[in-house]
């Protein structure tokens, strides 16, 4: 049994285990609900029942029912949530099932995160149906989903990777802590412009209008006026007449502070369930014990003289509940008239603001790393069988044993054993069509790619070096741009040929360059790319067609060595085994699929 089918059958029993759990929440769920009906029944008949007894006993009964039946909602409530966590990770792991047999095609693609000229995004399938992306995100937040994107297009420096390793080793060995995490995060996500909004209310200076001494002695002073005029009318010392007077008095100073009020309360109105699932997921990181040094350093970018971070969002969420009073009408004219409520809600809410205003950027980041690496540490423990690569400080190193496309199912896989080191270096791949070249290709920048994010890759062992790694793969033309497909790749070749000439540590993947122009033409260029790039100390990979390309080897066995995927004919079927081997490719099969499609070559 692989490591593979190892988290397969975990996933398979922790569905089993948490809908036992259902079932007996379901059973609670309808027991309560009984519970409820009874209780209100009963209660309605004992004061029937003592109807013509002594008032206070009568009182007594009722408050006693309705004492008892709000604790048994209240019971209720806590079940149903419980219902709906578990339900959330029955899903969870089932999507884990689907994603192993391959079906993850419906899933968020970050197509929109794709930059449009990026070194080699488009390439290598990062973002888009059947993508990298698409495969191992499991963040919620937006800030993670860009954070997540940035992770594949940017590189991470050495000391970086290293502790996004320790962090990742740790968590994959967290599934259940992970998944519950990843719960908290679906139930409602928090988006960039929740975020934004609370930084621009952080930023806004209207509540210091408050500040005025009058609204501070108010928040008591009005509250002990208006109850006590409200005493004196129940104990007949004030007519109705003065009394009502009183109240629209009240009534139109409460209007005119909440008038003032509004433009915060709209400005914050609305993300309580945002800022409730900021809450679940700090709570659920603060608690928890590391040992990885990047987690224990995250967890302590978020305490403030020894306060969590998750104690001061519950905070701010008690003080929004409060606030949206305001959707009750009647609550809320009852409530502002004689206790001057808004008014009590801003003032809270400047308090918090002083305590917090410059740790709130950091609660959101935190919530985005945390994400990305629960992302990672999945992807771990999905592929316990991956690798986590060495880094090496040598430019240029790279070397892996059974290294393997990530996005193709194990059973579908031929993995390849690969190494080139050293500055000036260029290795040629020719090749049959669809022997693999291009896969290869992509299955070498898409492990680089994972190595740069602190994650493992699909590899037996895997050594690489920290280059900028660039690509000329997949060209189309751009209609928009009145641009063909040879011009689209001149100008991709450009931008490569400008980074050597400036002397970087590049890592460059090429796929048949220059197919845009006739075959003369094609081979002198490409020869002469060649031969630039050995000359400014590049290091590239290049798969082609062009077998005359390989004798350039040699002139240059010291800077080009040559490998290829080759086809083996059998009558009129073709064979692959998409293995890289050593050498010049001898075996071509175009001519025989031209003939299996028609065209009758002499």
């Amino acid at each position: 049994m692989n490591q593979a089918e190892n988290s397969t059958i975990f996933y398979s029993k922790r569905i089993a285990e948490l809908e036992q759990i259902l079932e007996r929440l379901h059973s609670k769920r309808k027991m309560l609900g009984w519970l409820r009906f009874g209780i209100l029944m009963l209660t309605f008949l004992a004061v029937y029942v003592t109807w013509d007894a002594d008032t206070a006993y009568i009182i007594t009964l009722a408050v006693g029912g309705a004492t008892l039946f709000l604790f048994v909602v209240s019971k209720d409530v806590n079940n149903k949530e419980a219902i709906e966590n578990y339900e959330t990770l029955v899903a969870i792991n089932k999507k884990e099932l689907a994603f192993s047999d391959g079906d993850y095609y419906n899933e968020y693609d970050g197509k929109n995160l794709e930059p449009e000229h990026h070194p080699y995004a488009a390439d290598l399938d990062l973002f888009g149906k059947a993508s990298l992306y698409q495969y191992i995100n499991r963040c919620n937040a937006e800030k993670a989903k860009l954070l997540l994107a940035k992770r594949l297009l940017q590189p991470l420096n050495k000391k970086e990777i290293l502790l996004q390793q320790e962090a990742v080793k740790e968590l994959s060995a967290k599934p259940l802590w992970r998944q519950q995490l990843q719960a908290f995060g679906i139930k409602q996500k928090i988006s960039i412009n929740t975020e934004r909004r609370v930084f621009n209310w952080l930023k806004d200076e209207k509540e210091k209008y408050f500040d005025m001494p009058v609204f501070k002695i108010a928040l008591y002073i009005f509250p002990l006026i208006t109850i006590s005029t409200l005493i004196l009318y129940l104990s007949d010392f004030i007519s109705t007449s003065i009394f009502s007077l009183c109240i629209i008095i009240f009534y139109s100073i409460s209007l005119s502070v909440s008038k003032k009020i509004t433009p915060t309360y709209n400005l914050l109105s609305g993300i309580v369930t945002e800022v409730n699932v900021l809450y679940n997921e700090l709570n659920w990181f603060e608690k928890e014990s590391f040992q990885s040094e990047l987690l224990i350093v995250m967890q302590n970018q978020i305490k403030h003289n020894d306060t969590k971070a998750a104690n001061e969002i519950l905070n701010l969420k008690n003080i929004l509940n409060r606030f949206d009073v305001r959707l009750n009408v009647f609550a809320f004219i009852i409530l502002n008239t004689f206790l001057l409520w808004d008014l009590h809600q801003i003032m809270a809410l400047k308090k918090w603001k002083v305590q917090n205003e410059n740790h709130v950027p950091k609660w959101f980041s935190i919530i985005a790393e945390i994400e990305v690496l629960n992302t990672t540490a999945t992807l771990a423990f999905n592929h316990a069988e991956w690798c986590y690569p060495i880094i090496s400080d040598t430019h240029f190193i790279l070397e892996g044993k059974e290294i393997g496309h990530p996005l193709i199912p194990a059973k579908q896989r031929v993995n390849n054993s690969f190494s080139i080191t050293g500055a000036a270096k260029v290795d040629l791949i020719t090749g049959s069509n669809m022997a693999g070249k291009s896969t290869f290709l992509r299955s070498l920048g898409i492990n680089m790619i994972l190595a740069y994010a602190g994650a493992p890759v699909c590899a037996e062992s895997f050594t690489v070096s920290i280059s900028k790694l660039m690509s000329s793969m997949r060209i189309t033309d751009n209609l928009a741009e009145n641009t063909s497909t040879f011009y689209a790749e001149l100008k991709k070749l450009k931008s490569i040929i400008d980074e050597v000439n400036k002397q970087e540590n590049l890592f460059i993947l090429l796929d048949e360059i220059l197919r845009g122009t006739n075959s003369l033409d094609r081979h002198t260029g490409s020869a002469a790319l060649i031969k630039q790039l050995i000359k400014k100390n590049a290091v590239a990979l290049i798969a082609t067609h062009d077998v005359e390309l390989a004798r350039l080897e040699n002139d240059n066995p010291a800077n080009i060595s040559n490998y290829h995927f080759d086809v083996q004919v059998s009558g009129e079927e073709l064979y692959f085994d998409y293995k890289l081997k050593e050498g010049i490719c001898t075996s071509l099969n175009a001519s025989l699929l031209m003939r299996k499609i028609g065209i009758e070559l002499a």
